[in-house]
């Protein structure tokens, strides 16, 4: 499973892995951190532009996200399989905020290369909620999508996000994907920012858990 924000956020990612494993709640699942060599802050870091499925005006270089999915999908993916014995059937994203954003624009869409989508605290309100739009007008089209996705968020986290995901869990139950199965889940005490290790862990657990 590929991780965003690597440089940041992927020593939670592990963590959560290790005591999964400890307590025999996941199988063997191969972990990457995918990043800049740069924190959210620093020069080089890019998660602006790699994570935003359309530019706004109003934030300068946004919109790469598919030129970003293509580079996991044909060049990243490619050199993991040639490195580690990965298997082709399960092939997982995952990402927090900004993050979750391109985790599901890479799962809303036919045919879709990952179709295990772990979304932390997902940016949904990015350009009016493209991304919402974008999967409702998929679920249109009557589109089977034989995937998984976590959806995991703190009850702490802003009014705005939150009705957000409550909004977008609603319209995935009103009209469902064939073959997608969700699951939601919300941590108490836990807000935007310290979540990580809740989200990533249940995440890992309910994605990977049972498999064989």
């Amino acid at each position: 499973m590929l991780f965003l924000d690597g440089d940041d956020q992927f020593r939670f990612a592990a963590e959560a892995a290790h005591q999964a494993r400890a307590a025999g709640d996941l199988p063997p699942v191969l972990l990457l951190g995918v990043g800049y060599g740069a924190g959210y802050t620093k020069p080089g870091n890019r998660r602006l532009r790699d994570y935003t499925p359309t530019a706004v005006a109003t934030e300068a270089g946004s919109g790469g996200a598919e030129p970003f999915l293509r580079f996991l999908i044909d060049t990243l993916w490619p050199e993991l399989a040639r490195r580690f014995p990965v298997r082709e059937d399960v092939r997982g994203l995952a990402g927090h905020s900004l993050g979750a954003l391109l985790v599901l624009h890479a799962l809303f869409r036919r045919d879709p290369f990952f179709n295990r989508g772990l979304a932390s605290a997902p940016s949904l309100w990015w350009d009016n909620r493209a991304l919402m739009c974008d999967a409702q007008n998929l679920q249109a089209t009557g589109t089977a999508l034989p995937a998984r996705l976590f959806l995991g968020v703190g009850e702490k986290d802003s009014a705005s996000t939150l009705a957000d995901l409550e909004q977008f869990e609603a319209q995935l139950t009103a009209r469902p994907f064939p073959g997608l199965d969700v699951t939601s889940r919300s941590f108490p005490e836990r807000n935007h920012y310290n979540v990580l290790p809740d989200s990533f862990g249940a995440g890992l657990r309910t994605l990977w858990g049972d498999l064989r």
